[in-house]
C-alpha cells in the first residue's frame, strides 16, 4: 500500500471525515507538504467553481483552502446534485453531463469509475500527499457493487484507511465494529487505525473502552478527537443546526429569514450572516410561518419551479408580499432571484418536466433555462456604493427583462442581476455575496442594521482551519503523525 494517499472513511454521515481531511490537511501543509483533498463522488447540492470553470462539491473547495491550494475539478471528479427524490444531476470533471436515476447511474458506474481514477493519478503526480474522503459508510453492503466512493476506490489505489465515528451521537463501539464486521477480509487489513470524534469530558473515562476495541478488532486507536465548541466548518450538504443565540438581544440584531427550500443548494452563503454578531438568522421549515424580520433571502435551488410550487403552497408568498408592504427587505440569490420574477421557463425540462411557472412578479423580468450551465468566479463591485464583491456564478437561467437595467452590481464581465425602483428587492446570480466583509458590511446597512461591529469571515475561516490543525496535533498520536509526514519525503 501507498502511504502517499490516505483515505478517510466514516462509520456513519457527518461522522467527522470532511473535519478529519480538513485538520489533517492545514497539519500538513504548516509542515511545508504540498497536499490535496480528494473525494472521489460526493452528493450535495452546495457547490463551489474552480479556476478553469468546471463544479465541485462546496466541501472540497474548503478543503483546497485548507491545504493551501487552488480548487480543481481534479479534487471531486464525480458531483451528485440531486433534482428529485429519485434522480440527480450527474457532474463529470466539473460538467453536467445529464440527470440519471439510480439505475441509470448504476449503470454508468464504470465511465464513472474511470474518471475518478484519472482525476486521482492527475492530483497524485501534481503533489506529494492525497487526503480522500469517502462518502457515507463503506459498510452499506447493497451500495457495494461498483462502488467508486469508498472501499472500491481504495483497493483500486492501493491506499490505507482511517476509520472515524462519532461518540456525540452515541454508540462508538457499536459503530467502529459493525462497520468492520461489514466489510471483506481485504477491506478490514486495510484499515490501519480507528479516530473517535466530538468527545465531551475526561478522556480517561474512555480507556477502559479504547483497551477493549483495540483488542477486539486489532485496530490501534490513533486518538480522540474533542468536540469543538464554537468550531465553523462550511457544510457538505445538510442544512446547519439552529444557532445558539449569541451576545446581545434579538432587538437590537437585524432579524433575518431563510426559506428552507426542498432543493436549497449553496445554502453556505448565509454563513456569513448566521455567525455574524450583528445579525440573528433563521431558516424557516415547512408549516412554519414567515415572522415578522427585517430581511428575508430567498437562497438558490436545484429546481426552481418546484421549490417555487412549493414556496406557495406553504403560504409564503402572501408573506412575502406582506413583508413588503411592511418596508422590509428582501433578497434573492440565484434560483430565488428567478424566483423574483414574472416567469420561469424550462423548455427542456433541465430541472423538472419541461413548461413555464408565473414567478413572484416582483422584478419584471422572465427567466428561461438553457443547456449550458454558466460556470465562473467573478469580482466586481456593488452598483450603489463600489463595495468589493467577490464570488461566483452556477446557473442554468438566463434572465432578460427591464429590471436588469438598474443592475444589482458591476462585474468583471459586465452588470448583474437587479434592484427595485423601491430599493426594497435586491437580486443576484452571485454565490458567496456576503463573504467579502465590506460588501457584506454595505448590505447589512440597506437592510437596516442600526449598529454593526466589523466582521471579517474569510479571517474566521482560516481561524478555523488552524485550530483544525492544532487539534490534531494535540489529539492524535504524535508516533503516526511523524509517520504520517515522513511518508511525504518516500
Amino acid at each position: 500500500m501507498t502511504i502517499r494517499t490516505l483515505m478517510i472513511q466514516g462509520t456513519t454521515s457527518d461522522a467527522g471525515k470532511s473535519l478529519l481531511v480538513t485538520a489533517l490537511g492545514r497539519w500538513l501543509h504548516r509542515q511545508g507538504v504540498r497536499v490535496a483533498p480528494f473525494k472521489p463522488q460526493n452528493m450535495a447540492l452546495n457547490s463551489a467553481v474552480t479556476v478553469e470553470g468546471g463544479e465541485i462539491g462546496r466541501a472540497q473547495a474548503v478543503q483546497a483552502q485548507a491545504c493551501g491550494v487552488v480548487p480543481h475539478t481534479d479534487m471531486n471528479p464525480v458531483l451528485l446534485k440531486p433534482n428529485t427524490d429519485i434522480g440527480a444531476q450527474v457532474i463529470i470533471h466539473g460538467q453536467a453531463i445529464g440527470t440519471m436515476d439510480a439505475r441509470g447511474y448504476h449503470d454508468y458506474k464504470p465511465v464513472a469509475r474511470a474518471a475518478v481514477l484519472d482525476a486521482y493519478h492527475r492530483l497524485a503526480a501534481r503533489h506529494e500527499f492525497v487526503l480522500v474522503e469517502g462518502a457515507g459508510s463503506p459498510a452499506e453492503i447493497n451500495l457495494r457493487a461498483g462502488d467508486i466512493a469508498n472501499m472500491g476506490f481504495a483497493e483500486a489505489v492501493d491506499c490505507p484507511v482511517i476509520l472515524i465515528a462519532d461518540i456525540d451521537r452515541g454508540g462508538v463501539f457499536a459503530h467502529l465494529v459493525g462497520t468492520l464486521a461489514l466489510l471483506s477480509e481485504t477491506e478490514r487489513a486495510r484499515v490501519t487505525g480507528l479516530v473517535i470524534n466530538r468527545f465531551r469530558g475526561d478522556p480517561a473515562l474512555l480507556d477502559s473502552g479504547l483497551e477493549w476495541l483495540e483488542r477486539h478488532t486489532g485496530k490501534p486507536v490513533l486518538g480522540v478527537l474533542p468536540y469543538l465548541q464554537g468550531l465553523h466548518l462550511e457544510a457538505e450538504d445538510a442544512l446547519p443546526p439552529p444557532s445558539a443565540l449569541r451576545a446581545g438581544t434579538v432587538d437590537d440584531r437585524l432579524r433575518v429569514l431563510v426559506p428552507a427550500l426542498p432543493r436549497i443548494s449553496n445554502h453556505t452563503d448565509f454563513d456569513p450572516l448566521r455567525l455574524h454578531p450583528s445579525v440573528v438568522l433563521h431558516y424557516v421549515g415547512p408549516g412554519a410561518r414567515i415572522e415578522p424580520c427585517d430581511l428575508i433571502v430567498l437562497p438558490g435551488s436545484k429546481s426552481v419551479r418546484t421549490d417555487l410550487d412549493w414556496l406557495r403552497a406553504q403560504g409564503w408568498d402572501a408573506a412575502i408580499a406582506r413583508h413588503l408592504r411592511y418596508g422590509g427587505k428582501l433578497i434573492g440569490i440565484c434560483g430565488g432571484f428567478q424566483m423574483l420574477g414574472r416567469a420561469i421557463h424550462d423548455p427542456h425540462g433541465l430541472e423538472s418536466a419541461p413548461g413555464s411557472s408565473p414567478g413572484l412578479g416582483l422584478l419584471d423580468m422572465e427567466t428561461t433555462l438553457a443547456p449550458h450551465k454558466q460556470l465562473r468566479n467573478v469580482t466586481g463591485e456593488l452598483a450603489w456604493d463600489g463595495a468589493a464583491v467577490s464570488g461566483y456564478e452556477i446557473h442554468a437561467g438566463i434572465s432578460t427583462g427591464p429590471a436588469l437595467r438598474h443592475p444589482a452590481m458591476q462585474l468583471g464581465h459586465g452588470p448583474d442581476g437587479a434592484r427595485s425602483a423601491d430599493d426594497q428587492i435586491f437580486g443576484t446570480y452571485v454565490h458567496g455575496l456576503f463573504d467579502a466583509p465590506s460588501a457584506c458590511q454595505t448590505l447589512l446597512d440597506w437592510a437596516g442594521v442600526e449598529s454593526s461591529a466589523p466582521f471579517d469571515y474569510p479571517a474566521l475561516r482560516e481561524q478555523a482551519f488552524d485550530r483544525l490543525a492544532e487539534t490534531v496535533e494535540a489529539h492524535l498520536q504524535a508516533d503516526w503523525l511523524r509517520r504520517l509526514l515522513l511518508s511525504t519525503s518516500a
